[in-house]
């Protein structure tokens, strides 16, 4: 299954904030190109353009649906898909920029040292990643796929949490990050607003976390899975009396200097 960037966007404004927050958290920047690595729609990519004028940017995603949507605004950026499990760069950037992607990849252990040392001397790693999947939404979606016809064929897509406590990424890059080594978590409180009778937080995780899970079902199947999770869901994240869901949401940020 594609990722859509419709479903994606129909929250954009609070799943694009934290890849701001990220970014104004990044310093001055030596000379060099700078890889946006799961640059989806380009939102980022293109502030990233703004910000450095002049510089060579480079957006890298998966999907050709997401580079078809951030190719369609003009911006002087070149945008190549690409599987980021292996790419890899001898241009030496100034910026690896990544929002809310590399939780996708596993062996961090391997991957965010890898990425530290493709950077230029006193390049900038910058990522963020959820850590959130122990919140409800991310808990009644692995009980849901255990629980059902599907049991079996999902069973392998559950992974364990990819995202590791902070004091793990410390210990990775801190040896790596001779320029400095900035680290924190913030957890925010997404205000939703759903559209008919499914909850908002469905919605949200569609664009998401749920695609994987969602693909090797059949089309009664993803309607009878949406049923139960979305009923669960109503009761963890109950609307409030004017309608709107409160979804909290932990997030990691990592701004490393080699």
């Amino acid at each position: 299954m594609g990722w859509d960037p419709a479903q994606y966007l129909k929250f954009a404004d609070q799943r694009l904030r934290p890849g701001f927050d990220l970014l104004a958290r990044i310093g001055d920047l030596v000379d060099g190109p700078i890889c946006e690595l799961g640059c989806g729609t380009g939102a980022h990519t293109r502030a990233i353009a703004g910000r450095w004028p002049g510089r060579r940017v480079i957006g890298i995603d998966g999907s050709a649906e997401m580079l078809a949507k951030a190719a369609a605004t003009p911006a002087p950026i070149e945008w190549i898909e690409a599987d980021i499990r292996d790419w890899s760069t001898a241009d030496q950037p100034a910026l690896i920029f990544s929002n809310a992607t590399l939780q996708w990849l596993d062996e961090h252990s391997r991957l965010f040292p890898r990425l530290m040392r493709q950077l230029a001397p006193g390049g900038v790693l910058a990522v963020q990643m959820p850590r959130n999947f122990d919140a409800p939404s991310h808990v009644l979606m692995r009980t849901t796929a255990a629980d059902g016809p599907w049991a079996e064929r999902l069973r392998p897509l559950l992974r364990p949490d990819p995202v590791a406590a902070p004091e793990v990424y410390y210990d990775l890059l801190a040896p790596l990050a001779a320029g400095g080594l900035d680290l924190w978590q913030t957890e925010y409180l997404h205000l939703l607003r759903g559209e008919g009778s499914e909850s908002p937080v469905l919605a949200w995780v569609r664009g998401t976390a749920l695609r994987p899970l969602l693909d090797p079902l059949t089309a009664s199947e993803r309607s009878e899975f949406a049923r139960r999770f979305d009923a669960a869901l109503k009761d963890a994240y109950p609307p409030r009396p004017d309608g709107t869901v409160l979804f909290p949401f932990r997030r990691l940020f990592l701004v490393a200097r080699r």
